[in-house]
C-alpha cells in the first residue's frame, strides 16, 4: 500500500526583535540529541535536504542543497550560534542577490520524549515569503519522513514539490502581507 502525502502551509509570521519571519513547528517522539543529529549532521542532513563539509567550530561550513539537484552549488553557511541540542543560528548569502542574507533560527525542546524543533527564517516581504513559505513546508516534511518513516525512499517520494509550490504561496503571501 503506497502511503500519501497532503502538503498543508504550517508557517506563520512572528516578530523577532522588529524583524518578521516565517516561523514553522515539526515535533519527533525522539530525544532531543536524535532531533539535533538530524538537522546537524551531514550524513543525516543529506536524508531530507542536503549536506555540508568543514569544520563547524570555524563559524561557517560549505553546505549543497542537493535534495533540489545532485549538482547542487555550494553555498557558505556562517554559524551565528550553537548551543548544541537546543539552539543553531545561521546565515548565507540569499541566492537571488548576494549583497543579502537568509537568516536562520532553529530551536529545540523536548519534554516527555517529545521534542519540538521550531524553525524560523527572516522574510522581509510577502513576495519572498510566496517562495520561503511552500519551500520550508516541503523540506521540514521531508526531515519528519526521513526521521520516523519505515521505507525512506517510499516516504520521501510520496512528498512532491508540486503538491508545495504555487498551491501554498497564497497563504504565505497573506502572513506577510
Amino acid at each position: 500500500m503506497t502511503k500519501t502525502h497532503t502538503a498543508s502551509a504550517t508557517g506563520r509570521r512572528e516578530e523577532r526583535d522588529g524583524t518578521a519571519y516565517l516561523v514553522f513547528e515539526r515535533t519527533f517522539r525522539a530525544p532531543i540529541e536524535d532531533v539535533w543529529a538530524a538537522v546537524t549532521e551531514s550524513d543525516r542532513l543529506v536524508r531530507w535536504i542536503g549536506h555540508w563539509s568543514g569544520d563547524p567550530t570555524r563559524g561557517a561550513v560549505s553546505f549543497w542543497m542537493t535534495a533540489e539537484a545532485e549538482d547542487a552549488p555550494e553555498e557558505t553557511i556562517h554559524i551565528d550560534e550553537c548551543s548544541a541540542p537546543q539552539r543553531l543560528v545561521m546565515r548565507s548569502a540569499r541566492p537571488d542577490d548576494h549583497s543579502l542574507e537568509w537568516r536562520w533560527q532553529l530551536d529545540l525542546d523536548e519534554s516527555q520524549g517529545v521534542t519540538t524543533l521550531t524553525f524560523a527564517q527572516e522574510v522581509a516581504d510577502s513576495t519572498l515569503a510566496e517562495g520561503v513559505g511552500p519551500g520550508w513546508d516541503y523540506y521540514l516534511d521531508r526531515l519528519v519522513a526521513a526521521e520516523t518513516g519505515d521505507d525512506l525512499d517510499a516516504d520521501l517520494a510520496a512528498i512532491d514539490f508540486d503538491d508545495y509550490f504555487p498551491a501554498l504561496s497564497e497563504h504565505y503571501r497573506r502572513e506577510l502581507a
